[in-house]
């Protein structure tokens, strides 16, 4: 059982309450009161005792969880403390990865947004934009690139996931590794931890150098996980290597250049070479989760951020030459695909 979808004037209202949306899932997670329902169901005279509540109060919190589609109620009868509850399946993971002590959204929200917050039809215009100062795209300054990478290390979660669930078969016979873009490392050390017979390196621009160097001594692997510095803007990817991955890379970029590195990535690949593609394919519930940088980036003219349907990888992969294309699945599903050979 899941709860009916939400008329847009319901919407509405959720979304001008928003902060008081967020302290309720905030409070729930912090208490302890996702745990206990997660298993569910629970009785609301369970919850009082175990919580230390008044049963009236929690009833009323419980009504804020359920209007945001988080809880299922069963009301037997017209005593409330007969009331029992269940969480949805994933709340507790979601409000963590949402609204706990190191979740994603508290990491993006240190970025300026605010400058753009009442001003939006402003910045439609063209009138209001981010400053280099405030983001640059591509990043102007070692520092600015060292601080974006962090960034986008604390979102590999569903990406990892799926990795880890394919890597049994996925590197029968891969011996090298290059993670274009791979940020500092994090990703690759992760494949590492899964695949013993592999080396990996990441492609990145030379700032990020000290942090794969960091993350290779963190997990272990300093002498498996390497580094090589460059720019794939501007130069051919490396050769000697069986496989190459664009790990949440190519949806920040203009189709022409998404394809110029596809193209940059079969001819550096041996014949049977293997390219991997990984990233926010567009459905609703990843737009959703794309929401902040949506909004953000509407001040950032270089910056794409194109969340595109999986069709149009593997469309556009078949167009340049590879083969055997499927698409795994997973947290985030894992397009596969082979240079002839």
């Amino acid at each position: 059982m899941t709860a009916p979808a939400l008329s847009p004037r319901a919407l509405m209202s959720l979304l001008f309450n928003g902060s008081k949306a967020v302290d309720v899932v905030e409070t729930a997670l912090t208490i302890g009161l996702l745990d206990a329902l997660e298993p569910g169901p629970v009785s609301l005279r369970e919850l009082a005792t175990r919580f230390e509540s008044r049963p009236l109060r929690l009833y009323k919190f419980l009504d804020c969880l359920e209007s945001l589609g988080l809880v299922v109620r069963h009301e037997p009868s017209d005593d409330i403390n007969e009331a029992t509850y269940r969480a949805v399946p994933g709340l507790l993971a979601a409000a963590t990865a949402a609204v706990g002590p190191d979740a994603i959204e508290r990491d993006r929200d240190r970025y300026p947004w605010q400058r753009l917050h009442g001003r939006l039809a402003e910045s439609l215009r063209g009138d209001v934009s981010m400053t280099d100062d405030d983001f640059a795209w591509p990043p102007k300054t070692d520092e600015q690139t060292e601080a974006f990478e962090r960034s986008m290390s604390v979102g590999l979660g569903p990406v990892i996931e799926t990795f880890h669930r394919h890597a049994p078969h996925l590197w029968t016979g891969r011996r090298r590794f290059l993670d274009v873009g791979g940020g500092a490392g994090t990703l690759a050390a992760r494949i590492l931890d899964d695949v013993p017979d592999l080396t990996a390196d990441v492609y990145n621009l030379p700032a990020v150098a000290p942090l794969v160097e960091e993350t290779g001594r963190r997990s272990g692997h300093p002498n498996r996980l390497g580094f090589v510095a460059g720019d794939f803007l501007t130069e051919p990817l490396p050769t000697g290597y069986d496989a190459l991955a664009f790990v949440r890379v190519l949806h920040d970029w203009p189709t022409p250049v998404s394809r110029q590195l596809i193209e940059s990535a079969y001819r550096a690949l041996p014949a049977g070479g293997m390219l991997l593609i990984c990233e926010e394919f567009r459905t609703p519930d990843r737009l959703a989760m794309q929401f902040f940088w949506s909004y953000f980036l509407i001040g950032v003219d270089s910056c794409v951020s194109r969340l595109r349907d999986v069709d149009f990888y593997t469309g556009l992969l078949g167009e340049i030459g590879f083969e055997k294309i499927q698409v795994l699945p997973g947290g985030w599903e894992l397009v596969v695909a082979y240079k002839p050979g």
